[in-house]
């Protein structure tokens, strides 16, 4: 569990699948992937999420404003999968229900998982993508100090007559984290 000024991240909980769901059903907070998940999808993505930190003691865990205890997305570290030509290698990412944008959580918990990932796990680098149109998750690549590496790639996953196929590639590296950090 991570703890910041405002934010609890925890391990996920059955009661956070419904909201997940909902979350990911949502056109607006989809439009970067390329299509809204069903229930069932929503649900077996939480649980590989819940395995993973069970396992592994960090993952992309759930995110709740503190006092509050509802779940309001997900911000963490992931495994990025071998099919990326950037493989292997650990990526911070984040998705926030609709209502909760805005208001500067995204960059205030990937932040400390940013120091997690540097301080706790010695991760030598970070990386993050998305879509090339995605400004409001490059706008937090940003200002989380990562710095886009020029390298677009296509994403293996999505067809590459896709609109969403060109992805960014954003980094940073331990030395330059803590640089900034000071």
């Amino acid at each position: 569990m991570l703890k910041t000024k405002r934010l609890i991240l925890r391990q996920w909980t059955e009661e956070d699948f419904h909201p997940f769901a909902e979350m990911c059903s949502d056109e607006d907070v989809m439009a970067h992937f390329p299509k809204p998940l069903s229930a069932e999808e929503s649900h077996e993505m939480a649980r590989k999420i819940q395995s993973l930190i069970r396992e592994r003691g960090w993952g992309l865990w759930a995110i709740e404003v503190a006092g509050q205890h509802k779940f309001i997305g997900f911000v963490g570290l992931h495994e990025a999968p071998s099919a990326m030509p950037f493989s292997p290698c650990i990526e911070i990412g984040w998705r926030l229900s609709k209502e909760h944008w805005g208001k500067g959580y995204a960059t205030e918990a990937a932040k400390d998982v940013l120091r997690f990932a540097f301080e706790e796990l010695s991760l030598s680098h970070v990386v993050s993508f998305t879509t090339v149109e995605n400004t409001r998750s490059r706008a937090v690549m940003h200002r989380i100090g990562l710095r886009d590496t020029d390298q677009n790639f296509a994403h293996p996953n999505i067809e590459p007559s896709h609109p969403q196929s060109e992805h960014v590639l954003y980094k940073i590296t331990q030395s330059e984290w803590r640089q900034l950090n000071r």
